[in-house]
């Protein structure tokens, strides 16, 4: 349960920092083939971000659910982090394409914490056996 509010009350800041304090920062995350204004992918997926922090935290009859799709959110915007390393876009204090390079393997991470602290990793084990 700790791990999944954790993992909630850090998507609820994230999602508050793309709708205010870090907009600019996220903004250079959103690669350039993606056929909206950045601004406005940033706020969606802001708000994206406090929706799934906010049922993470308190919708507990549906954390299975919430923690795939959380995960699938966490695949969604990962060509963003991507795209910061490949054209080399400095953000969040990722100033060297080392330290982009090893943002990329956090990723997963966050998939992994999703899916377990949520139970949909047992779930997901389940009914693939």
């Amino acid at each position: 349960m700790l791990a999944r509010v954790a993992l909630g009350i850090a998507m609820i800041f994230a999602g508050i920092g793309h709708l205010s304090f870090a907009r600019v920062e996220f903004q250079a995350q959103v690669p350039n083939w993606v056929p909206m204004n950045k601004d406005l992918v940033v706020i969606l997926s802001g708000i994206v971000e406090i929706m799934l922090g906010l049922a993470l935290t308190f919708w507990t009859t549906y954390k299975v659910q919430i923690g795939l799709t959380l995960a699938i959110f966490f695949v969604l915007v990962f060509p963003g982090n991507i795209a910061q390393y490949t054209n080399g876009i400095d953000a969040f204090g990722l100033d060297t394409d080392r330290a982009r390079l090893i943002r990329l393997f956090f990723q997963p991470v966050l998939i992994l914490w999703a899916l377990w602290s949520t139970g949909a990793l047992q779930f997901l084990v389940k009914k693939l056996s």
